[in-house]
């Protein structure tokens, strides 16, 4: 028989009444449910800022949050307040960042094929550092500069094997990011920088890849760095440090992965600033998704399918990269979950599943509300418009107020880039 939700996996505040009911940031999740509707994502904005205060503690000024992993204005606010930078990858999430009031020199520019409109669109902020990933990047900015300095980081692909699902390894010879080490191209481009007038070298970056549980594989990564980064101002570890997501998953925490890092430069004599960019062990426990229960179907012999009102449109790593996620029903959070099910989206894709083999209780029923648990990255960013399923509202609860940062889709909404 399978137990209780681990109460690790939920985010910092939560807690369970004595009827099994859960709220978060002083909050009812169910009466969450009842106002916002369903799908509905829902963090705690304690959690979020508590991971904050810890990258800054750990890493010290010029740690950024990777936006990729969730970004809102709200966010981008809640992130700069708490002392972070702010790592953006298109214009887009540039865009967002400067309308929620940060100021450029906190934010770091990064994307493998950054267009001239985005370089110029960083350039005009005062964008504190861009982390240029290619040859062709090199010169347009010189294109762009246009007499002025553009600081900038080189990112290295150190050929190091982070152990991780092979879509999230990025720091392997054959990857789409940054100048290869082995082929001498990172060396070429550092010299080429410290030779324009166009460009300041700041320093190295380099990511390993992201879910990476074993910090083996950044001090692996600081040791085949060590020569260039022990010749410049500022060395990025980047992020990819890897979160719990299942029933016996364990990873380091922040300050510990910090730890780790600082004491391999130390060893390898680097005293480079360090500076990282963490993103999923910011936002990822901090959040919930509560669906709807729509449909119970017993396939006699083969499984039972339990489908909710949400699906791949808000949570697609379980299709991208087969994760996976713990269900439990919020109503009776500390309930044995002995029956095993299926949860599936609404979607037309016999892909659309949410959980593939997921433990709930014995009386899960129809109408039920069903949460899935450390929801908090690539769900919200990730998620689309398939089928015209309108994306769901994001909330954050703190000190039992609950606060709309990102509104329901309405179907109105789903026409209004449309021309005829």
């Amino acid at each position: 028989m399978t137990t209780a939700i681990p109460r690790h996996l939920l985010p910092q505040t939560a807690t369970v009444d004595a009827g099994g009911r859960l709220s978060i940031g002083g909050c009812d999740v169910l009466g969450l449910a009842e106002r916002f509707g369903t799908p509905l994502f829902v963090y705690d904005e304690e959690h979020l800022r508590s991971r904050c205060r810890e990258a800054v503690s750990a890493f010290g000024p010029g740690v950024a949050y990777a936006a990729k992993a969730f970004l809102t204005v709200a966010m981008a606010r809640l992130v700069h307040e708490e002392g972070m930078h702010l790592d953006v990858a298109t214009g887009g999430e540039l865009h967002v960042a400067l309308s929620a009031g940060v100021p450029g020199d906190r934010l770091v520019l990064h994307g493998n094929n950054k267009s001239d409109e985005e370089l110029a669109m960083a350039v005009a902020a005062g964008v504190g550092r861009i982390v240029v990933d290619s040859f062709d990047e090199l010169d347009r900015i010189e294109r762009i500069a246009s007499g002025g300095t553009i600081r900038v980081l080189i990112r290295v692909n150190p050929g190091v094997e982070a152990h991780t699902h092979r879509y999230l390894q990025t720091g392997v010879v054959d990857s789409k990011f940054g100048f290869a080490l082995v082929s001498g191209a990172a060396g070429e481009a550092i010299e080429r920088v410290r030779r324009s007038s166009a460009m300041e070298l700041v320093g190295i970056h380099a990511h390993i890849g992201s879910q990476v549980f074993d910090v083996e594989s950044f001090t692996k990564a600081i040791a085949v760095l060590a020569p260039f980064a022990r010749e410049v101002e500022e060395f990025s570890i980047g992020g990819g440090l890897g979160v719990p997501y299942v029933t016996g998953e364990e990873a380091p925490s922040i300050t510990q992965w910090a730890a780790a890092i600082h004491r391999s430069a130390a060893a390898h004599g680097i005293d480079a600033r360090i500076v990282a960019e963490p993103g999923r062990s910011i936002v990822a426990a901090a959040a919930v998704t509560l669906y709807r229960i729509g449909t119970i179907k017993e396939v006699p012999g083969i499984r039972t399918y339990v489908a909710v009102d949400g699906g791949m449109s808000d949570n697609p790593r379980p299709v991208l990269y087969g994760s996976g996620y713990e269900a439990f029903l919020p109503r009776a959070t500390d309930a044995e979950r002995p029956i095993t099910a299926r949860v599936v989206g609404k979607h037309c894709e016999s892909g659309d599943v949410i959980v593939d083999e997921a433990a709930l209780p014995a009386d899960v029923a129809v109408g039920d509300v069903l949460a899935t648990p450390v929801t908090g990255a690539y769900g919200h960013s990730m998620g689309s418009n398939y089928n015209m399923i309108r994306r769901p509202p994001v909330v954050f609860v703190a000190g039992g107020t609950a606060r709309l940062v990102s509104r329901r889709e309405t179907y109105d909404d789903l026409l209004r880039r449309d021309v005829g």
